[in-house]
């Protein structure tokens, strides 16, 4: 298995990068999101490295860091997703969108991906849900380095349905509460009370 792949990005192709590693020019598919991340060719590059063997091709996938790796290798498990596709959803949503669109259950959000489609995006969703953890998606993403973790409690769940139940989305109320930098004490109804200031000064 190729963990990563280091080298000199030489040029873009239809499908990616080229990079020439120990003299050997790599051709690697990668999200058209990372595209504008990558730097000009001519300079070095470091992609963490998938490579899919099927009956009709063997590519080499790329992406930004091992957690993008890991939630792609998820992507592919789900039944009728192979590479291409979830490399496509990839690119069109970003690890922690395509989590909160899970756990959401946002199957418009999913099938904006080229390829995908509703019945696709629905099934993504119903074999990914229970292996994504919602403390992690629901964790705020602000707290200062070196902080303690912040303990998501059934209260964040609680008033996350609560809001759902009161007419915002799935999406829209999974964003709100996860962004409230709240002590793990506080109650549903502290909760809510944040997220309704957040939510009338958007």
């Amino acid at each position: 298995m190729i963990y990563y792949l280091r080298g000199i990005l030489t040029e873009y192709s239809e499908e990616g990068v080229v990079i020439e590693a120990g003299g050997v020019g790599y051709q690697v598919t990668v999200p058209t999101s990372l595209l504008a991340e990558l730097p000009q060719p001519g300079e070095e590059v470091k992609l963490y490295t998938y490579y899919s063997v099927t009956e009709d091709a063997r590519k080499l996938f790329g992406f930004a860091s091992r957690d993008e790796r890991s939630l792609f290798t998820q992507i592919i498990k789900v039944s009728g997703i192979g590479p291409k596709l979830a490399v496509s959803v990839m690119g069109t949503l970003t690890p922690d969108a395509l989590r909160l669109a899970v756990v959401s259950g946002d199957v418009k959000a999913i099938s904006q991906a080229p390829g995908m489609g509703k019945k696709t995006a629905e099934k993504l969703i119903l074999e990914l849900k229970d292996k994504i953890d919602l403390a992690a998606v629901l964790a705020p993403k602000t707290a200062a380095a070196g902080s303690a973790p912040v303990v998501v409690t059934d209260a964040f769940t609680e008033a996350v349905a609560a809001l759902q139940s009161l007419g915002y989305s799935s999406s829209e109320a999974l964003k709100t509460v996860r962004s409230i930098e709240a002590a793990d004490d506080w109650t549903v109804d502290q909760i809510l009370q944040e997220a309704f200031r957040k939510l009338a000064s958007f």
